[in-house]
């Protein structure tokens, strides 16, 4: 029977005394995440670009008397090596572990054919989209393989599954994610490593993507989490180097 991680009903408490570290938590399916995974007893540390969006996402969940989260500022497409090992060691020394990573930051950057694809862009993409999450589970192995439960969800996308048109380094840089993550679950038998597809969900990257699409008719971040919560926590083990849907098709 195919695993459907979208028909999931977590139960209360799922990831509780967990800490998870979410990129791109400051809007959409990060900030949507971040919150639901506080709702379930974790500690997150938000990660992303934007403090004013952070600081945001921090107030909902103190407010809500969620366990006090942390934020770890960083813009993937101009981090450098020293801002990757300044959350590792942040993480090492204040928690000694880390249960949960999920790379959630994208960037769509042009929806062109490769023949006129702007060199730039394809390089920013590559860097937020690829090589920053590779960069910072690296960093963070350590303290993964010091969780007795650790999970690793990367952010994919259907365009990473089968070529489309148009869609660029974008979807050349969800290949390479799937990749990266088959080839980590291969290595790290003792750390659960899993893809996600998101789907179609009202973001301000579908937005912009499909400008002429009617947002009433998708589901919003928060609606979509099962599959989130179906890999981040223990019902997951034993399951690795997969690729799940959020949305039945």
């Amino acid at each position: 029977m195919s695993i459907k991680p979208y028909l999931y009903s977590a139960p209360a408490g799922l990831l509780k005394d967990r800490v998870i570290l979410v990129t791109g938590a400051g809007d959409g399916i990060g900030q949507a995440a971040a919150r639901c995974f506080a709702e379930h007893g974790a500690t997150i540390i938000l990660a992303g670009k934007t403090k004013s969006k952070l600081e945001a996402v921090y107030d909902s969940i103190v407010s809500a008397d969620l366990p006090t989260p942390q934020i770890a500022l960083i813009d993937f497409a101009k981090a450098e090596a020293d801002d990757y090992l300044e959350i590792a060691t942040r993480v090492s020394e204040q928690f000694k572990r880390l249960d949960g990573l999920l790379h959630n930051a994208s960037i769509l950057g042009q929806l062109s054919p490769i023949e006129h694809h702007d060199v730039a862009t394809w390089y920013e993409v590559m860097q937020v989209n690829l090589n920053s999450s590779f960069l910072l589970t690296q960093v963070l192995i350590p303290a993964l393989k010091s969780s007795k439960e650790p999970s690793v969800i990367f952010t994919s996308s259907g365009v990473g599954r089968a070529g489309r048109a148009y869609w660029g380094a974008y979807a050349v840089s969800k290949f390479a994610t799937e990749g990266l993550s088959q080839v980590l679950a291969d290595e790290l038998n003792q750390v659960k490593v899993n893809c996600i597809n998101p789907g179609a969900t009202r973001t301000a990257m579908r937005k912009s993507a499909f400008p002429g699409e009617d947002p009433t008719k998708l589901l919003a971040p928060k609606d979509i989490l099962d599959a989130y919560l179906f890999l981040m926590g223990s019902d997951s083990n034993g399951i690795s180097g997969q690729s799940f849907d959020c949305q039945p098709k």
